[in-house]
């Protein structure tokens, strides 16, 4: 395994490196309070081309391999996590159905203005009645003519106040369970689409997240992503790319977190001395760097067998898995080291804290990520019997 970067990766790391400590940092109190990341920040992303991190060059983005576009997220992952999931949800679920999925026709249509930003991307799989359980759908998607006709509703779509470009499965037929599902590209102007309410969330100020309502509406039948039934498929594949990247921005998270504690511990100071020369405090900074590195193994050995187009399910949820468990230890590791200053909206650490909570939720929550690592156990197990 080879996790060297290019000099090019390694340019377009330290300028987004730069970004992020300059311009982003700069303004994450600002969408704390206002749950809105500023226009400057999103045109000057789009602008440097991070719409378009997983969107072929042909088309114009910037093509990255997984293992390249894992060192971006993890300096993305360093500053606020709002700002971080609208860049993430857009460049993992958001585009790869289309990418890895869409018809020369498709991908010409919607991926040059998704690269560009002007077109953002999202993922609209979630149910009332489908969380974990993504085969129990009840949008439905009826054949009429060239067109489908589709009713139902989605919660908790990131993004969807931001986006023009859905991913969305919904059920052809009902007789074939997850066979019978497929997954459509949906546009927010097509007639029948709606908007339903904003979510108001613990974390991911900034990030939207909100319902969508399908009131009749008509989808052409070249909007067809991949092949009818395949939907459900689909959908695994496609929250399965995004793992080894979404474990990448939790990665950038912890080692952020680690650099506000080495900062807080040489300057804080009890009982005549700086809280460094404390033990116990010491023990506390070497498991949280203990477990940065392990996580940083798992999550680019899981790129990495992404790019050699390696069987990499079990990986890819281990990634996300230990990289959620992980990020959530961290934060509260940083919280106790920093004591009430850990604790108050005033400084960054009780809002890492607060953000690292959805991770073990969204794309896929812990309990299915180990589910996934234990069907993976036992199908190699048969295998090797």
């Amino acid at each position: 395994m080879d996790f060297n970067l290019s000099e090019d990766i390694q340019f377009l790391q330290e300028i987004v490196r730069k970004f992020v400590k300059e311009e982003v940092e700069a303004v994450a109190m600002e969408i704390e309070e206002n749950d809105h990341i500023p226009e400057r920040i999103v045109e000057m992303s789009k602008e440097m081309g991070l719409f378009g991190l997983s969107i072929p060059e042909e088309y114009g983005g910037l093509g990255l391999s997984m293992v390249d576009k894992c060192a971006i997220y993890e300096e993305l992952g360093k500053t606020h996590n709002g700002y971080t999931t609208l860049i993430g949800a857009h460049t993992g679920i958001g585009s790869v159905g289309i990418v890895e999925l869409g018809n020369e026709q498709q991908k010409k249509k919607y991926l040059p203005k998704m690269a560009t930003g002007e077109w953002i991307g999202a993922f609209a799989l979630t149910e009332p009645s489908a969380g974990s359980n993504a085969a129990n759908l009840k949008t439905t998607a009826v054949k009429k003519g060239d067109k489908y006709i589709i009713n139902g509703s989605k919660h908790y779509i990131t993004n969807a106040v931001d986006a023009h470009v859905f991913t969305v499965m919904a059920v052809t037929d009902s007789s074939k369970g997850a066979k019978g599902i497929t997954s459509f590209i949906v546009e927010k102007d097509m007639p029948g689409f709606s908007l339903g309410s904003i979510e108001k969330k613990m974390g991911l100020k900034g990030s939207h997240s909100a319902e969508l309502f399908f009131e009749n509406m008509e989808v052409p039948e070249e909007n067809v992503l991949g092949e009818e039934g395949q939907g459900y498929i689909n959908a695994l594949k496609i929250l399965a790319n995004g793992r080894a990247g979404l474990a990448a921005r939790n990665l950038g998270s912890c080692v952020k977190l680690l650099e506000h504690c080495m900062d807080y511990t040489h300057e804080r100071e009890q009982f005549g001395k700086p809280i460094i020369e404390v033990q116990v405090i010491q023990h506390m900074l070497a498991d949280i760097s203990m477990q940065i590195e392990v996580l940083r193994s798992m999550t680019y050995r899981a790129a990495w067998m992404t790019d050699q187009k390696m069987r990499v399910v079990r990986e890819a949820a281990i990634a996300k898995l230990f990289g959620s468990e992980v990020y959530n230890r961290i934060a509260d590791a940083a919280v106790q080291i920093h004591g009430g200053v850990g604790y108050v909206a005033e400084y960054p650490i009780e809002r890492y804290f607060r953000d690292a909570r959805i991770t073990k939720i969204y794309e896929g929550t812990s309990e299915i990520q180990r589910n996934i690592i234990a069907s993976e156990l036992i199908r190699e197990y048969a295998k090797g019997r």
